[in-house]
């Protein structure tokens, strides 16, 4: 089912989604949301579970976004993702959010429970799992240069670092404030001294400059949480030259084929993954969030990767 229902019929016109025959109980706010592949995955999962449900897209914008999410209850809605550009307004509309949610500064995930509307966020813990998936590797253990550290996947990808103490973490964003008050923030999780030398564990640094050429050769994983990169015509993030073999190179960006950063970062050698494993893991994350059961990860994934 690839119709994108509207946040107008979520809120006036519920009716239409117990039509659909299994009815639509979940699915994914967004907007724009034509380009979600989350309902591939979701109703393969339903379908093995035998769960009589349905999970589709539905256009919402900014301003319909906390009518949509108030009219779930009475729609008869398990819950819904959230994702750009709502995840942060999600946050101060639902009932209640955990407390990685909060610290992430944003709800891509909620569950109905009866009234009420419960956040939470499984963009870091399925980041977490994509790496390991991808690389054989656990973040803890790595040294990590994050593009877009200014909020959204990029914020949440941060605060996940600073849980799981990885190595270092430097964080680049255009706006430098964002970067260094984030670091800021974080610092208090990277005081261990576990690097050898003078180097700060957590460190905020340009976009362009140097400075992010000289952290590049020091980095195991370079994360691209930036939006730059779902277009051909984008601008070059890091010039190719500062890519080399020894690196590990994610880019949460899925839009269809190689984006520019990992076509460069290939041709010099360094092993790339992109989004799509990210948006796998926080998806199972989520659904076992809605019903409190493991998600059929190998259906998931089949289901996925058949259509990237």
């Amino acid at each position: 089912m690839n119709e994108i229902f509207s946040a107008g019929e979520l809120i006036g016109s519920p009716e239409v989604f117990s039509r659909v025959e299994p009815p639509v109980c979940l699915g994914v706010f967004g907007d724009p949301v034509a380009h979600s592949k989350s309902p591939g995955f979701h109703n393969a999962a339903l379908e093995a579970l035998r769960i009589p449900a349905r999970y589709a897209r539905i256009h919402v914008t900014s301003g319909q976004l906390t009518g949509a999410l108030r009219a779930l209850p009475s729609a008869g809605f398990f819950g819904v993702n959230v994702t750009i550009p709502h995840k942060a307004a999600a946050l101060s509309v639902v009932d209640t959010a955990d407390d990685y949610a909060l610290r992430a500064g944003g709800v891509n995930t909620v569950v109905v429970e009866g009234s009420r509307l419960l956040g939470f966020n499984t963009d870091g813990p399925g980041f977490v799992r994509a790496i390991r998936d991808d690389f054989s590797v656990d973040l803890r253990d790595l040294r990590v240069v994050l593009l877009g550290a200014g909020g959204g996947a990029g914020r949440a990808i941060a605060v996940q670092c600073a849980i799981e103490s990885c190595e270092r973490l430097v964080l680049v964003n255009r706006t430098f404030e964002k970067a260094a008050a984030l670091a800021s923030e974080l610092e208090g999780s990277f005081r261990a001294d576990r690097l050898l030398g003078p180097a700060d564990r957590i460190v905020a640094v340009p976009m362009d400059g140097p400075a992010l050429k000289t952290h590049l050769e020091q980095a195991d994983l370079v994360i691209n949480a930036t939006s730059v990169g779902m277009r051909r015509t984008d601008p070059v993030l890091i010039p190719s030259a500062w890519l080399t073999a020894n690196l590990m190179v994610y880019d949460a960006v899925y839009a269809s084929g190689m984006s520019r950063l990992l076509e460069d970062a290939a041709a010099a050698g360094a092993r790339t993954a992109s989004g799509l494993s990210m948006l796998l893991h926080q998806g199972a994350l989520s659904f076992e969030i809605w019903f409190n059961k493991p998600a059929p990860l190998d259906v998931m994934r089949a289901a996925l990767f058949a259509t990237a």
